[in-house]
């Protein structure tokens, strides 16, 4: 004889299905929707190009990632060599870039804002990209970048680099950068115009902007505060009814992020209590939502528990097709969606200090 359901217990295993259905509905939309790069020329006459990149102790990834950016063909190449120890500027000039020297951080700057803004004061073009130092141009991608920009509209538009993970320790929690973006965020909900703001989401890796967009919204000043400067500037943007995009970079544009679990906890440590709106009680909702959704239906004796099993092994399956990660290493990532909640707690503890420090430096939350 079956033992009667408790309504704890239905309750439970209705919110998680529903929680767990809209993110296989987000899934499915964006497998269909969402923008991806794809090579092409630069076109001939186009506008002028600024690639711009802030790079602060840089020295260990400038030779990888460097060359591919001065070979996309683009008018400038500045590197910003933010007053690093390990000779960054100096490997820069090396491959060939143009190195602009820091200057010291005025007060109530962060650190990649002042470099951003830095940048932009030595630029000419009139589209502007910034791009970090880990990301990997392919050819064609300035291309495909311009074509996009184009055919969106946009004022500014991000890249979502596909992710490039090598260690066991970077697929832990690194591509979960995809997972946030692809399973929470339908594409067409992105494109409104005005966005709203809790659906206006921009990628700091890539940003590439029209000159009088960034000129018109006051440049980084309008950051100059923010750990999660990309996304706070997106919704600034459209708050002045400009145009905000995102694309996948597909096989264009690639990243390696973080190089192990310890420094995958202290990068997102930094992001995760502004990506929840700055509030802690909506942060730790969210984690609870994880582990309810992931972890606990391989621990709970519930009916019809196996519905729910499924869904945290395909989760991760499916944003890595959508990303284009599809390698069998890659694609074995999916058995890591019932530890994933777990694994990401060492994270939302670092989040809730008040003080989170990134590449030297330290910042109040």
């Amino acid at each position: 004889m079956k033992t009667p359901e408790s309504a704890w217990a239905r309750a439970y295993r209705t919110v998680t299905a529903v929680w767990l259905l809209g993110k296989a509905l987000t899934l499915a939309v964006n497998a269909v929707t969402f923008p991806r790069l794809r090579p092409a020329p630069v076109p001939v006459g186009g506008p002028r190009v600024s690639i711009l990149i802030p790079a602060r102790n840089e020295a260990a990834n400038l030779p990888v990632t460097l060359p591919g950016v001065l070979a996309q063909g683009a008018h400038e190449v500045l590197v910003l060599d933010d007053r690093s120890d390990d000779g960054t500027g100096d490997v820069a000039r090396r491959l060939g870039a143009r190195v602009i020297p820091g200057t010291v951080r005025p007060d109530g700057w962060h650190g990649k804002p002042w470099a951003c803004q830095q940048l932009l004061r030595a630029a000419s073009g009139d589209i502007l990209i910034f791009t970090d130092a880990d990301v990997t141009w392919h050819p064609g991608a300035l291309g495909g970048l311009l074509r996009e920009l184009h055919t969106s509209g946009a004022d500014l538009l991000s890249v979502q680099p596909r992710q490039s993970n090598v260690t066991p320790g970077e697929r832990l929690l690194t591509p979960l950068v995809d997972a946030a973006v692809l399973s929470y965020f339908p594409f067409p909900l992105l494109r409104m115009t005005p966005p709203h703001p809790l659906a206006t989401i921009a990628n700091g890796q890539v940003m590439a902007y029209r000159r009088a967009a960034l000129t018109r919204v006051g440049g980084y000043a309008a950051v100059r505060d923010q750990v999660l400067e990309d996304t706070v500037m997106a919704r600034r943007l459209g708050q002045l009814g400009l145009r905000v995009s995102t694309v996948m970079g597909q096989a264009c544009i690639g990243v390696r992020m973080y190089r192990s679990y310890p420094d995958s906890v202290a990068g997102f440590g930094k992001n995760a209590l502004p990506i929840h709106l700055n509030s802690r009680a909506f942060m730790l909702t969210s984690v609870a939502l994880h582990v309810a959704g992931h972890t606990l239906p391989w621990l709970l004796p519930l009916p019809n528990r196996n519905a729910l099993r499924a869904a945290s092994l395909l989760e991760r399956l499916a944003v890595n097709l959508i990303a284009g990660r599809r390698t069998p290493a890659d694609l074995a990532e999916g058995l890591l969606g019932p530890v994933t909640p777990l694994l990401a707690l060492p994270v939302m503890a670092r989040a809730l200090r008040r003080r989170v420090s990134w590449k030297g430096r330290e910042y109040r939350q």
